[in-house]
């Protein structure tokens, strides 16, 4: 279509008008000279139902909330030099927990059926080594861990959760008829919204679980040694009401904590 129409050219897609653009030099152009005409996002239904109704960063709207409060406030308390360094010891503790554990599956388990192959026992590395990226990151932001899977029990009971990520993933790169039509959004066409609308439940179950968690803990005036990063996210609206932009605090709580941990589980995928 470009030897036709030439570098750049709009097409329909539904309702809506979208631009293709075929060469280097005029992209380039679009992300640096009219970089702030394309730092818009559309509005998607995996948007609306996945993430707070664009409050996550990554979906919300260009703008002062976006381009200033939020980005700022994660970049200075989570992402600074001065913070990875306080929280070194958090990630070495966890990388001690992830060799005990390791090695305790090892020990329970060398004396059965692979005592024949020299006591060695067979581990998926992958699993292992993406539980222990989780912890890190969960405790980072919400002070939480879900452990090491050792067992059937031990699995299940982090299954949904873990697997609402998964599907956080899936679902956001997925196209459905209603982006293109939002007229025919009420049928539901593929059955997208109500498996959009689980997910999304499912992982706010878990984050609102943790932010009700931290609030008790504050109101109890105890005091952590180490303050995470949602504990953070509380003190700057607790002392800054306009960090909040018109919005929910508790709602902007939950989508950053929320995009934050599911940055970190992007390596995984």
């Amino acid at each position: 279509m470009a030897e036709k129409y030439g570098p750049i050219f709009t097409i329909k897609m539904g309702v809506y008008r979208a631009l293709v653009v075929s060469s280097w030099e005029t992209a380039k152009e679009c992300f640096t000279t009219h970089d702030k005409a394309f730092s818009g996002r559309p509005k998607t239904l995996a948007s609306e139902l996945l993430t707070y109704d664009g409050a996550m960063m990554g979906f919300s709207p260009y703008g002062p909330y976006l381009a200033v409060k939020v980005r700022k406030i994660t970049t200075v308390e989570l992402l600074s030099n001065y913070r990875l360094e306080k929280l070194k010891d958090v990630r070495e503790s966890e990388v001690r927990a992830f060799l005990k554990e390791l090695y305790k599956l090892w020990d329970d388990n060398r004396g059965g059926a692979s005592k024949s192959k020299g006591n060695m026992v067979l581990v998926e590395m992958k699993r292992w080594f993406g539980d222990l990226t989780l912890n890190i990151v969960l405790r980072t932001i919400v002070g939480q861990t879900v452990g090491y899977i050792t067992n059937v029990e031990d699995e299940e009971s982090v299954k949904g959760w873990k697997k609402g990520l998964k599907d956080f993933f899936h679902w956001t790169g997925v196209f459905s008829v209603s982006d293109a039509l939002p007229f025919l959004r009420f049928l539901d066409l593929g059955g997208h919204g109500k498996a959009m609308k689980k997910t999304a439940k499912e992982l706010d179950l878990a984050v609102e679980d943790w932010l009700q968690e931290h609030k008790r803990k504050r109101a109890a005036g105890i005091v952590k040694g180490k303050e995470d990063f949602m504990d953070l996210m509380l003190d700057v609206f607790d002392n800054d009401a306009e960090a909040v932009q018109g919005g929910d605090s508790d709602t902007i709580n939950k989508a950053t904590s929320l995009a934050l941990i599911l940055a970190a589980q992007t390596r995984q995928q």
